[in-house]
């Protein structure tokens, strides 16, 4: 039932009656203490509670006492907005209230003036000292690290789609894809994704041919996938525009000692491949085969080695 339904307009109680706010409020749980946020679950909702600096999607509408109609809802859209605790929720009580809930609950809040709009109201809506009924549905939440990057990918997707209106507006755009593309490829490599690390790279490499970090993110994108060769151009070339830098320096390192035990394991699987024709006995027939071992290894150290 919408709170205020059949109260008509502005009535007030009879002397000593409760109003009908007084009287919801007393079955109401005291969320806050003071009683300035009251609180009845209609429907109860599963798993945690909303965290701090989390990210919510909800339903809201917002009711005066003797009033049918809501002063302020979101029901009419189809997909709400997603809204960030702490940023995008001014009112106080309903801050305080999401925090109470759980994905998928439905509950009812009574917020005192101070937890609302104050002794002075909002005029013309909100009169003053009003206290305040808000209907609220938990349809999902984001905890923090979650929620930062939905809003850092929703701002790159905006970036990536904009289409330059001038030559300075597309220096603009290039140099915040170029920070994307970097930031992409350096999260893809922290997920062990380095397939995806590398397109984004590339990408960033079609933009400034000669960034060095976007070198670097690509040769440890290769290294990752055992393409020494194309690691190592990659490298040298990032450590052409930043000769001294460390991890530039480390990586050309890494990369010269996982080529060596690429190499020695090769050896070693070479070896036991063909030991068992110097362990046999060789006729004369054996003795000129294209495989026999004194003649096929140091052929294949020269290969390897090459």
């Amino acid at each position: 039932m919408a709170a205020g339904s059949g109260w008509g307009w502005r009535r007030e109680p009879l002397n000593g009656a409760q109003s009908p706010y007084e009287r919801l409020g007393r079955r109401m749980q005291d969320v806050t203490g003071d009683g300035g946020v009251l609180k009845e679950v209609i429907h109860a909702g599963a798993g945690d509670l909303v965290p701090q600096d989390a990210s919510v999607l909800v339903k809201y509408s917002g009711y005066l006492e003797y009033m049918d109609k809501s002063f302020d809802t979101n029901c009419h859209r189809r997909i709400p907005r997603l809204m960030k605790l702490g940023e995008e929720i001014t009112l106080l009580g309903m801050e305080v209230g999401l925090l109470t809930m759980k994905k998928g609950e439905l509950a009812r809040f009574l917020f005192t003036p101070s937890y609302a709009y104050g002794a002075m109201g909002c005029p013309p809506l909100i009169p003053p000292n009003a206290t305040v009924l808000f209907e609220i549905e938990l349809l999902d939440f984001l905890d923090s690290a979650e929620s930062d990057r939905f809003f850092a990918l929703t701002a790159a997707s905006l970036i990536l789609c904009r289409r330059p209106s001038s030559g300075d507006e597309q220096c603009q755009i290039d140099a915040a894809k170029l920070l994307v593309f970097l930031n992409l490829s350096f999260t893809y490599l922290k997920l062990e994704r380095p397939v995806r690390a590398l397109a984004y790279g590339e990408k960033a490499l079609e933009i400034d041919k000669r960034n060095a970090k976007a070198l670097f993110r690509c040769g440890q994108a290769c290294l990752s996938l055992t393409e020494y060769e194309k690691a190592r151009d990659f490298l040298v070339r990032a450590q052409k525009e930043q000769p001294f830098n460390h991890d530039i320096n480390n990586e050309l390192k890494k990369l010269a000692s996982c080529y060596r035990d690429y190499l020695d394991k090769e050896k070693e699987m070479c070896c036991r491949m063909f030991a068992p024709l110097t362990s046999s006995p060789m006729g004369p027939e054996l003795k000129n085969h294209p495989l026999q071992m004194k003649e096929t290894v140091p052929e294949l150290e020269r290969n390897l080695s090459l």
